[in-house]
């Protein structure tokens, strides 16, 4: 009888590793590639010291890689033969950025460890050493994803969140993904970080059915927008997602929701949209406790890191993340 009961607790063990992390492991190129941590800090580190958008940028870009397909490179390819790029749909066109970045992370380590890496876990650690580089939490990043052979040009325009969305779709959209309403809320504090389109925030200036700030002591910061954003035109001028700390990983983020202040409509619907209440509590609760923001978006984004990876067998490792191999 002990016997049995030592192997079911053996087996539900087993059972909640492979779900949790779908194969992937700790130090998974300890003995491949083991400086592999160090190049991708340093590569980034450089860059962002140089330009601190690109901290927002890379995070950015794991989370559009994953949203579609799963995180598996598919992002990176470059329309080539029967590849239609992901990089030309509605919310990545003209909008996500940070590919040569990764081009060059990758350089560095196939000097290093060639044909070893995936472009996929380099785009994972990149988007964790951003964060760190900019304030923000650690957390260790599962490896052994590979990378796609295929892109989804209609899975990037279908999948990825777009600005405007109402809260019911977005928690929606995050389900499809395995991603509960804990995970939105934290993983829509990304947001601290980077900046947005005039084009992707006017319609909740001007469209009658998006305008949040509905309270009087809020006018000075819908004008402000206005005077950005006019009604047509500009509409590639940017704005900081977070106006308080534009360019530092913090809980600022949430104090502006608490205020009306975000900038996106789909950042106010997390408060102005919940009618149970338990979203805005958790937006309450970041917002007056950064180290309680900080546990759950990195638990959030090891769990976002698992969507649909591609492990062993399926997949490849890209010479070039741009491209499948030959």
């Amino acid at each position: 009888m002990a016997f049995m009961k030592l192997l079911l607790v053996i087996l539900i063990v087993m059972n909640y590793i492979e779900t949790s992390s779908q194969n992937l492991v700790l130090d998974y190129y300890k003995e491949s590639c083991p400086l592999l941590e160090e190049i991708v800090r340093y590569v980034v580190k450089t860059k962002v010291l140089r330009e601190p958008r690109v901290a927002a940028q890379l995070l950015r870009l794991h989370f559009h890689d994953c949203f579609v397909q799963g995180c598996d490179g598919s992002v990176l390819l470059d329309s080539n033969g029967g590849i239609v790029s992901e990089k030309g749909a509605k919310p990545n066109k003209n909008s996500l950025r940070g590919f040569e970045d990764i081009d060059d992370i990758k350089a560095a380590v196939e000097k290093a460890c060639p044909w070893t890496v995936s472009c996929a876990d380099i785009v994972a650690i990149a988007a964790r050493d951003s964060v760190v580089l900019r304030g923000g939490p650690s957390w260790e990043v599962w490896l052994g994803r590979k990378d796609s052979l295929t892109a989804s040009f209609d899975g990037a325009n279908n999948f990825i969140p777009t600005p405007n969305l109402s809260l019911d779709d977005l928690i929606a959209n995050f389900k499809q993904q395995g991603l509960d309403t804990k995970d939105l809320v934290a993983l829509s504090g990304s947001h601290t970080m980077g900046v947005a389109r005039c084009v992707s925030f006017r319609q909740r200036i001007y469209d009658a059915g998006f305008q949040e700030n509905i309270y009087e002591r809020f006018s000075t910061f819908q004008e402000t927008l206005s005077s950005i954003c006019p009604r047509s035109g500009n509409d590639n001028v940017l704005t900081p997602l977070d106006y308080s700390t534009p360019t530092f990983f913090d809980n600022h983020y949430y104090e502006n929701l608490a205020e009306s202040k975000g900038l996106l409509h789909s950042d106010n619907v997390l408060v102005l949209e919940d009618e149970s209440g338990e979203i805005q509590q958790r937006v309450w609760a970041y917002a007056s406790n950064r180290e309680f923001f900080f546990d759950s978006f990195t638990s959030s984004m090891i769990k976002m890191g698992n969507i649909n990876v591609l492990t062993g067998e399926k997949g490849e490792i890209r010479k070039n993340c741009r491209f499948v191999n030959a």
